[in-house]
């Protein structure tokens, strides 16, 4: 298949309320929204960068120009048999993953669509539903965080995962285990603290935690080994595992008992994917995180975390826990038994909403095959 088209937007929403981190705090999406064209069907992608770099190196400034500059121009240019491939168009690209996997996202939806074939079955998933939990940014107080969890569980929601940061970590943990002693729940400090916090980071296995998310630095895997020898939470590796090569390294290093995957981290579902069987191979259980997505963007993760070895709740919220409005006309809502029904229809089934992505549109691109605007 010979991409015609392609189609690059900048979008800004807000969001219901701030999200923060021990290293940032979102206001509202900044994504890349792409669309790509050929022989009559349309797929659509989601590259969810921020204004700044702050989770990795990437922005919606950087995602823009690698995708105008470079990467659509490859796209455009090759011939596309399965969409498995578009890793290898982009190979001679280093890193810009996020940048990569909005087109490739994109690839997939449109064959999926032209085939009539759901994304979940391209990818091999084999769940109708898929378990969620909701991740909790960080709070002025310990009694405004037990609000906002108690809203969360009053909604359905069965997994909470704590933001946590230095002075934010053991007393909002205590407060909220003890509140509700049954609860699935699990900690992410989102690379803030050291290997010298050890003993510090050992007093969150008193409150049963399902996994501490990459508590070191973000591009570490060998400090996490030696973490995972000194507590009894499992680690779960995040923004370190950008590739299937770092998912091996951490696992011939025994640096995690959890890997987190996220596609558009990685780079792409190709190499997510990849990452998935590697981990179900070593006995390793992997869930999918969350880039605070749009409806597009959501619709992807939840295909992808219908694959079997997504034993563990997703940072995969309903569409209305972030934005009043979102771009899909579709959005999913939350099952009784806090999991997403996963889209049985042509590829993710996310339905864009044109009009309101106009609306929320900052600044737009089209590139053809042909090399008109």
């Amino acid at each position: 298949m010979k991409i015609e088209r392609i189609e690059l937007r900048r979008i800004h929403m807000p969001y219901v309320r701030p999200f923060e981190t021990s290293g940032w705090r979102h206001e509202g999406s900044d994504a890349v929204i792409v669309r790509v064209d050929a022989e009559g069907a349309t797929g659509w992608g989601e590259s969810p960068v921020s204004d700044g770099p702050w989770y990795n190196e990437e922005t919606f400034h950087t995602a823009l120009i690698m995708q105008r500059e470079f990467l659509a121009p490859m796209l455009l240019a090759a011939d596309i048999d399965r969409p498995g491939n578009v890793s290898g168009v982009f190979k001679r690209v280093r890193a810009n993953r996020m940048a990569k996997a909005g087109l490739e996202f994109a690839v997939w939806d449109l064959f999926g669509r032209a085939q009539g074939v759901s994304l979940s079955s391209l990818l091999g998933g084999t769940r109708a539903e898929v378990a969620v939990g909701v991740s909790v940014p960080i709070h002025a107080s310990v009694e405004a965080l037990l609000e906002t969890v108690e809203g969360y569980l009053a909604d359905g929601y069965g997994r909470v995962k704590l933001k946590i940061k230095p002075g934010w970590d053991i007393e909002p943990t205590r407060a909220v285990r003890e509140r509700w002693p049954d609860l699935l729940l699990q900690v992410d400090g989102n690379s803030i603290y050291r290997l010298e916090d050890a003993e510090h980071l050992r007093q969150l296995d008193a409150f049963d935690l399902l996994l501490n998310e990459q508590p070191l630095d973000h591009d570490d895997i060998f400090d996490h080994a030696k973490l995972a020898r000194l507590i009894e939470t499992p680690v779960c590796l995040d923004e370190s595992i950008v590739s299937p090569d770092h998912a091996r390294w951490a696992l011939e290093l025994d640096a995690c008992g959890v890997i987190n995957i996220k596609p558009s981290r990685i780079g792409g579902l190709a190499d997510a994917v990849s990452i998935h069987d590697m981990c179900r191979d070593a006995g390793i259980p992997v869930w999918h995180g969350g880039m605070l997505e749009t409806g597009i963007g959501r619709a992807i993760s939840v295909a992808l975390a219908s694959l079997p070895n997504f034993s563990l709740p997703g940072d995969i919220s309903a569409n209305d826990r972030y934005f009043q409005r979102d771009i899909v006309t579709n959005p999913f809502s939350l099952n009784e038994d806090s999991t997403l029904t996963v889209p049985a229809g042509p590829g993710h089934g996310a339905q864009v909403d044109e009009a309101y992505l106009d609306e929320v549109t900052v600044e737009k691109v089209c590139l053809r095959r042909n090399g008109s605007g």
